[in-house]
């Protein structure tokens, strides 16, 4: 049978996945596979939730499409609502669009439009961190600091500065306190504004637990305090990346809250349509928006499918089903049960380095050596083994290399979906051990 799909890979063609059932998908020769990773931390309700495919079905006898440049729409504006009403302090309007990337874009590109309505024409710089992770469009590429990432397509790409991340495994001395050491590497920032001069810097942009590339990084406890605080002094946008770590996924439904800091400008995407539709959106703060309205009136972006029906109904049903569910309490639950499990299973093992992250969000940095630290050599593609050995033994999971510097470093990012169960944490965590044992030989 031809095929003319071109895939992420032309080295084989992967299975052919037929249905979900809760946490699993589902192959069409039968076989069964526990999603660890929610995908890419995107399938928070599993993959056969009534409530939400039913608000589709309704939806589209209703309405599947309307142009937002003649209408809006009853999900749209029910979704954007329910944003609101449980977003940061401040945070006051909702630009829909269909994923992280976009959201992204959209970011970057009202913070530019701000400054040039407010009368800070030279204000365009973008400071990020090393081995971010932003999205695949241009801007948002440029804006990651993930060296592998980047490197092709590095002559397309729009200057941006990174600093430091907040990686305490690897980065915290040994005299450091997390708290000092977190001011230390958030005071990075401070430096590189007054380097590059305060009048030219547009915006900060970072995820608030990092994801793909690292492997979910929590901040050290102050961090992001100090970089809201660093923002504020020099007129700078505070944007908060929480396209994999919001909606619930580290047991609140936006990040930043269990840090106590509210950004100026935030981007969801992945949590937010849980998979039954593509989704995303940038949240901005009233002050931005009063700007806008105030000035030419009329935000020079826009997306074709952004604000669509069918899309903003399913956000509002999966949002309806995190809230109305008890499921932020349950995030936090089970993303304990789940990290007490990896830490029963891997806390001593020779190449597990360290184990992290917050909710059902957690991240294994796997290591030559424990007492050092020292990375696999990346020839041997550790995480690629990872991933393969847990695909076959019936494990959807998220390793990734280039942890350390974007070509060094290995981990494993596991993102399963809210309704995870606790026979289902014990199934994760022994087929992730026959991966880690077939990738690693311990």
């Amino acid at each position: 049978m031809p095929n003319h799909i071109f895939g992420r890979s032309t080295k084989g063609q992967p299975p052919t996945a037929l249905r979900g059932d809760g946490c699993y998908l589902i192959d069409a020769s039968g076989k069964r596979y526990l999603d660890g990773s929610g995908g890419a931390a995107v399938s928070c309700l599993g993959h056969s939730d009534p409530d939400v495919r039913a608000a589709l079905h309704a939806q589209l006898d209703q309405l599947a499409f309307a142009h937002t440049g003649f209408f809006t729409s009853e999900p749209a504006e029910a979704l954007a609502d329910l944003l609101i009403a449980h977003a940061p302090e401040g945070i006051d309007r909702v630009y829909l669009v269909s994923g992280g990337s976009e959201a992204m874009e959209a970011a970057l590109k009202l913070a530019r439009q701000y400054f040039l309505e407010i009368g800070q024409p030279t204000r365009h710089r973008v400071i990020a961190r090393r081995q971010s992770y932003h999205g695949n469009t241009l801007g948002a590429l440029a804006t990651g600091g993930n060296a592998w990432r980047r490197a092709q397509f590095a002559p397309l790409l729009v200057e941006t500065t990174h600093i430091a991340p907040c990686y305490e495994y690897r980065d915290r001395r040994d005299d450091e306190t997390a708290e000092a050491y977190g001011l230390r590497v958030a005071d990075e920032l401070e430096a590189e504004i007054l380097r590059l001069g305060p009048e030219t810097v547009m915006a900060f942009v970072a995820e608030t637990v990092v994801g793909a590339t690292s492997g979910a990084v929590p901040p050290v406890p102050g961090y992001l305090a100090r970089i809201r605080e660093i923002c504020t002094r020099h007129g700078v946008l505070l944007i908060l990346d929480e396209v994999m770590c919001g909606m619930g996924r580290t047991g609140h439904l936006y990040a930043c809250a269990e840090d106590g800091v509210t950004p100026d400008i935030l981007t969801i995407a992945k949590g937010l349509g849980a998979g039954y539709q593509p989704v995303g959106a940038m949240l901005c703060s009233g002050a931005i928006y009063a700007a806008i309205a105030s000035g030419s009136g009329f935000f020079q972006h826009g997306h074709t499918y952004q604000g669509h029906p069918m899309a903003a109904a399913a956000g509002k049903a999966v949002l309806e089903a995190v809230l109305g569910r008890g499921l932020l309490v349950r995030v936090r639950q089970q993303g304990a049960a789940l990290d007490a499990a990896l830490r029963a299973a891997f806390g001593q093992h020779p190449h597990v380095g360290d184990i992290r992250g917050r909710g059902l969000f957690r991240g294994l940095e796997l290591v030559a050596d424990r007492e050092s630290k020292a990375p696999f050599d990346p020839a041997r593609g550790v995480n690629k083994a990872v991933k393969a050995a847990a695909f076959e033994a019936g494990l959807i999971c998220y390793p990734m290399g280039g942890t350390i510097d974007g070509v060094r470093g290995d981990h494993i990012l596991l993102a399963p979906p809210f309704i995870i169960e606790d026979a289902q944490i014990g199934e994760l965590v022994d087929k992730l051990g026959q991966a880690i044992r077939v990738a690693t030989g311990v």
